[in-house]
Formats: C-alpha cells, sequence, structure tokens
C-alpha cells in the first residue's frame, strides 16, 4: 500500500530528479506499472477503492432507522437512549459492537437535519451589549459546609453583560423572597441597577409561559422591577444560550468559589465569603473583549451609566394565618408566638428571606427570626414570653411551668426562684414581670439585678430602684455670692416714727 509520504518522495524522484522508473522500482519494491499510473495521473494523494464489506448492522439497518424516526418524534424525556436501541438490537440478534451503532445513529441524525434545513440550529450569534444596558440571572445548586453538616444551597447569579462583573449569592429555599433579597444585595455589590435584566422562565418570576414571548409574569416580581426601575426580559423556553454569560459563569464559579470555600460558621459568613471572593476576582480575570484590561477596569468605566440603588424593596410574601389558642401561628411546620389578645383571630403573615413579620390591625404585632428546618424531622417553636403576659395575670399559677417562661434571663430567673419561697410569690412574679409593659426591659432587668445584690428582692424595692432610675437627676445647686454685709448697721430709734406722726386737734 502506498502512502502520501512515499508518493511524495516517488514524484520528487522523477520530476525533479530525472530518475527512471525503473531505479524508482528498484529502490522502493513497487511495480513499475504501479510507479507509472501514480505519475501519469499526476496524482498527489493516493486513492483506494473500498472493500466493499457487510458490516454486521447491516441486517438491521431497517429496524434500526425506523427506531430513531419513532424516537425522535417522542419527548425528550420519554425517548429512548443509543444505549437502550443497542440492548434492544442485541435481543435480535446483533452481534456487532455499540460504538458502531452510535457512529450510524449520530450520522441519521446529520442527515436529518440536513434534510429538514435546520443543520445551522448548532450555530449561534456572539451578542454585544453597552455599558449599563442589561445584566444576566440564573439560579444554581451548589454544596458547602455550614455548621459542621454538608448542606445544599440555592445560589442566586447575577452578571452585568457589558463588563463581565458577577455576584453571587447563597439562600437556603429559591423562593419570591429569596430573589428578592437576592437583587437587592447584587445592585449594591455592582454598584447600580442596569436598564433591562435576563431571566429564564423560573418559577419565581413567571406564573405561566405562553405562546412566543408571552409571560404571566408574578404579581410581586413585577413590584420589584417597577420599584427598582428596570425591565424584565424572558429568555425562550429552553433556550439557556439566550444568557449564556450567567450560565457559563454557574460553571466557572464551581471551579474559581466552590470548589476551594473553607467550611463555614452560618450562612451570613458564606455569603460574606462570597461576595469578597467575587470581587477579588474581577482584578484577575482578563475581560474576553478587551484583553488589555481586567473586568474590574472595565466595571469602573461602566459604573455612570448604572442607575443608583434606591432604597430597599419590601420584598415580602404575604399568607393570612388563624392564631391557635396557644398564641401560635405556624409557618413550614415551626411555630411563632403572638401575643395573647390575638388568640384564635387571623393575622397576616409577612415571610421575609430572614425573618417573619406579623401584622394586624394596620400595625406589627410580632416579629421572628425565620427557622428554616432542612431536614423536617422535628419542629421549633419560638415563644416571646412577653407576648403571655396578659394571660399571665389571670393565671398566675402558670408561671411555674410555662412553656413560654423557661427562657426568662437569668436575673428574672433568680428573682423567682426566691419569690416562690414565699406566700403570693407567684402573683409578686408576674406583677414585677408585668413592669416590662410600662418600662424598658433593660431597665427592668437592671433594677432586679440591682435589688438581688441589695438582697431585697421584693416588688417594692424594684419599682422603687426603678423610678429612681428614671426619674430626672437633681439641678446642680446654684453658685450664689458671698452674703453682703452692711457698713453701717442701722440703729433702732422709735422716736423717729413719733416725728412723722400728724398731730390733728378736733375743732
Amino acid at each position: 500500500m502506498i502512502t502520501v509520504e512515499l508518493l511524495s518522495v516517488i514524484r520528487r524522484w522523477h520530476l525533479r530528479d530525472q530518475m527512471s522508473i525503473r531505479e524508482i522500482a528498484k529502490r522502493t519494491g513497487l511495480s513499475r506499472n504501479t510507479i507509472k499510473k501514480y505519475l501519469r495521473n499526476d496524482i498527489v494523494t493516493p486513492q483506494y477503492m473500498g472493500q466493499g464489506r457487510v458490516s454486521k448492522l447491516s441486517p438491521y439497518l431497517d429496524k434500526l432507522q425506523q427506531w430513531l424516526k419513532t424516537e425522535s418524534n417522542r419527548g425528550r424525556k420519554e425517548r429512548r437512549s443509543v444505549k437502550q436501541l443497542y440492548h434492544d438490537l442485541v435481543k435480535l440478534g446483533y452481534l456487532g459492537s455499540y460504538d458502531r451503532v452510535v457512529a450510524y445513529a449520530k450520522q441519521w441524525r446529520l442527515q436529518q437535519q440536513q434534510l429538514a434545513g435546520t443543520i445551522g440550529r448548532g450555530a449561534f450569534i456572539p451578542l454585544t451589549f453597552a455599558p449599563g444596558e442589561a445584566f444576566q440571572f440564573d439560579w444554581s445548586e451548589d454544596w458547602a459546609v455550614i455548621g459542621n453538616e454538608r448542606t445544599k444551597l440555592q445560589v442566586a447569579h447575577f452578571k452585568l453583560a457589558h463588563s463581565r462583573a458577577f455576584y453571587l449569592r447563597a439562600y437556603p429555599l429559591q423562593t419570591h423572597e429569596m430573589l428578592f433579597d437576592a437583587h437587592h444585595h447584587a445592585f449594591l455589590c455592582l454598584g447600580g441597577v442596569p436598564k433591562r435584566g435576563i431571566y429564564d422562565n423560573m418559577r419565581t418570576a413567571i406564573d405561566k409561559v405562553g405562546r412566543g414571548k408571552q409571560r404571566t409574569v408574578n404579581a410581586r416580581f413585577k413590584a420589584m422591577t417597577s420599584h427598582y426601575l428596570f425591565e424584565a426580559e424572558f429568555c425562550n423556553p429552553a433556550s439557556g444560550w439566550e444568557k449564556g454569560q450567567v450560565e457559563k459563569n454557574v460553571q466557572d464559579a464551581r471551579h474559581r468559589l466552590w470548589h476551594q470555600a473553607p467550611p463555614f460558621a452560618s450562612l451570613e459568613a458564606l455569603n460574606d465569603w462570597l461576595t469578597e471572593h467575587c470581587m477579588a476576582l474581577w482584578q484577575q480575570i482578563i475581560h474576553p473583549e478587551d484583553r488589555q484590561q481586567t473586568i474590574a477596569a472595565i466595571w469602573q468605566l461602566e459604573q455612570p451609566t448604572l442607575m443608583p440603588v434606591p432604597q430597599s424593596f419590601d420584598g415580602f410574601v404575604e399568607y393570612t394565618k388563624r392564631v391557635t389558642p396557644t398564641c401560635l401561628v405556624n409557618f413550614e411546620r415551626n411555630r411563632y408566638s403572638v401575643p395573647a389578645s390575638f388568640a384564635n383571630r387571623h393575622v397576616s403573615l409577612r415571610v421575609y428571606a430572614d425573618h417573619l413579620t406579623m401584622v394586624a390591625e394596620v400595625a406589627v404585632i410580632a416579629e421572628h427570626k425565620r427557622i428554616i428546618n432542612r431536614h423536617h424531622r422535628s419542629s421549633v417553636t419560638c415563644y416571646e414570653w412577653q407576648h403571655y403576659l396578659s394571660v399571665l395575670q389571670r393565671k398566675p399559677g402558670a408561671l411555674r411551668n410555662g412553656a413560654p417562661f423557661m427562657a426568662l434571663p437569668e436575673a428574672f430567673k433568680q428573682l423567682q426562684t426566691k419569690l416562690l419561697t414565699r406566700a403570693g410569690g407567684d402573683r409578686e412574679m408576674v406583677e414585677v414581670l408585668s413592669l416590662v409593659l410600662h418600662y424598658d426591659q433593660a431597665l427592668v432587668l437592671a433594677a432586679i439585678e440591682e435589688s438581688l445584690a441589695l438582697g431585697v428582692a421584693s416588688k417594692p424595692n424594684i419599682l422603687n430602684i426603678l423610678r429612681r432610675m428614671i426619674s430626672p437627676a437633681l439641678p446642680p445647686l446654684a453658685d450664689t455670692p458671698q452674703r453682703l454685709s452692711l457698713n453701717e448697721e442701722p440703729i433702732a430709734n422709735v422716736e423717729r416714727y413719733d416725728g412723722l406722726r400728724e398731730v390733728r386737734h378736733a375743732a
């Protein structure tokens, strides 16, 4: 078999060095007819006729073509893979390799694309964005060690389309209130608000996907875009390339950040670490379009085109909840207390990313830190003992074993231990606790600590100390001058009075 290298040597010997065909045949061992054939036709690359072998797949081609056509008309999740088709062929008696089936399936799909005129679907047009024109957003799912436990996180990704500056923030859930909170922190870090935001059809923004670009957008998401004054634009379904920058950022973040992330004490510590490292990476990564500058340099130039960040959007999701007879509101398997006056009534629960607010009668009645129980093994009850004081005043005996009062401050517990040894100590302790309804709790606590230190732990003494604490201080004494002294002391002379009397005579 003659190779390209050997043919090149033969042509050079004969056409350049004028070597005879006989000599070339002697040196190469090829027949003179073979050498003449390649020289006569001016062939540069040797060509060989196919041997016309029959493939082991040939008897099954019709069946395989039929299967491939059937599977192409099914939904993506219902299609059989090529490996499954291979195993089905083996059941029919196919003895060939799996690679041969894969190669034929790939060739068949390429032919179908050519026939349908869709061969260019794998080609894309590069996009360019003006400074401050748009940002892209996406969610990802990543893992980190928080509190000595490997935790699954929902990570919000933002990326400015012009400067390529990016921001990440992690949350335990992918919900509306988390989305609103992420936007506020992202705009603060990126230094402003662009004109447009590019999203996929995520459930936290879209209630229903219609034909073409028709979307039913969530009302709270609309309110957020109106607050920050940017236009939301949504990609076509299953068209991630329309926001390809942030899609790539999701992949890059895994080896730039998550693979080297240390353990964290809390989620807040993790988000602080993400913010710090994102901004550090801006200084290191070269901008893909301007190879002479970093992302940070281009971001500095983009800053004047961004709208200043307004005040934070009040990003809550509201639910109507009925308060239980034990003054608790149930949410996400956990329970939170409200004032006893709202027991058995309906209140509005406003859910934020990190806290819960209860509202009734156009006023905030309670606020709690949000508890997210990821394992669903047990529920958590969050009490505020002040919420139960009105009930306790009517039922002072509940103080001994009342669950809300198990977490009283240490000074209150010490006072309770002393008072409960006396007759009527329960009621006196309830009256002391009720002082927080009229005075600041810190002052009441300080008064109790002082009374315990003096050894006079009783309500009258505590109230006396408390009033002394809140009474205004006495004004300082006036600095009067020294008393005046007379140089000439007056003389007591009553005759001077007689001289002033007028003598009157009767007519």
